[in-house]
């Protein structure tokens, strides 16, 4: 299922010697260019054609995937938004040069800000009372419920990598007490370690999901793991979409078994159904990173 994300572009710097001289300009092949930029910025493109000689596939009448394969022997640098699976379709060169911006730790601590706002956002109901006065719903149901506080919440990371690691140091400011399931115990840390979800569930009031999707973590966060989080239990995901069973996720929140949601990522059939989307308290177009 494809899943809605920010990677929308890449560029890769190139050093062609059959294309490049000294005193040109760098090349740099496209992707796509950044779809946010250029409705704000008619001149973006022009800007860019200032500073680097462009080989664009889009205005290429060679086919797009054979444009790119001709120029990729020649990569150096693949820059990327995030960790992008887009980026294979240049075969082997990133494995070539090992240099991928895209993949290092240089985004922990932004995505933990995210979780950690995601969180604060759902616990006190930030996102859904700004709809509610938007909405012009205070003549019609008056009373707005309200929110919980953070301290002393009981927070369960799902994957203990470096971007887990900045959530649990960050909620460790605000009160909370950690525990946490991963591949496997971390030496290095002396919170809980759970084996699976749904005992980590059963022990916490929110679950913070920062793990790769695989195949055992497909779909991992489903209804035996909301029933057990609580009916005031939250989820944050800055994971994949997958990691979540939608449509279990949807029951669980219509049935009042589980307390809210704050999804940094979701799959496109739930971006598709506004009703749905209503439920959640809170939702971004995967951007944790800055």
């Amino acid at each position: 299922m494809t899943e809605l994300s920010c990677f929308y572009y890449y560029l890769e710097l190139t050093l062609n010697p059959l294309l490049q001289q000294p005193e040109e300009l760098p090349i740099v092949l496209v992707h796509r260019l950044p779809s946010y930029k250029i409705p704000l910025d008619p001149s973006f493109r022009d800007q860019l054609r200032s500073q680097f000689h462009m080989l664009d596939p889009h205005e290429s009448p060679e086919p797009y995937d054979s444009f790119l394969a001709r120029h990729a022997t020649f990569i150096r640098v693949l820059m990327t938004i995030g960790h992008s699976p887009i980026s294979r379709r240049v075969s082997g060169a990133t494995a070539c040069f090992g240099a991928d911006s895209g993949n290092n730790l240089a985004f922990a601590e932004d995505v933990a800000d995210c979780a950690v706002g995601l969180l604060i956002d759902v616990l006190r109901r930030i996102s859904a009372a700004d709809r509610f006065v938007r909405g012009r719903m205070w003549p019609v149901k008056e009373n707005y419920p309200l929110g919980f506080k953070l301290d002393g919440k009981r927070v369960g990371i799902v994957g203990l990598g470096s971007i887990g690691s900045e959530v649990a140091k960050r909620l460790l400011a605000f009160g909370c007490t950690i525990a946490y399931t991963s591949r496997n115990k971390k030496q290095s840390v002396s919170f809980p370690f759970y084996a699976n979800v749904r005992d980590l569930a059963a022990n916490s009031d929110v679950l913070v999901l920062c793990c790769a999707l695989t195949k055992e973590t497909y779909h991992m966060i489903n209804k035996d793991v909301m029933v057990a989080l609580g009916k005031d239990g939250v989820i944050i995901n800055v994971g994949r979409g997958s990691l979540i069973n939608e449509k279990e996720l949807v029951q669980c929140l219509v049935g009042g078994e589980m307390g809210g949601a704050g999804l940094d990522v979701l799959k496109m059939s739930l971006m598709s159904q506004r009703s749905y989307l209503d439920l959640i308290m809170s939702c971004r177009l995967h951007t944790a990173l800055s």
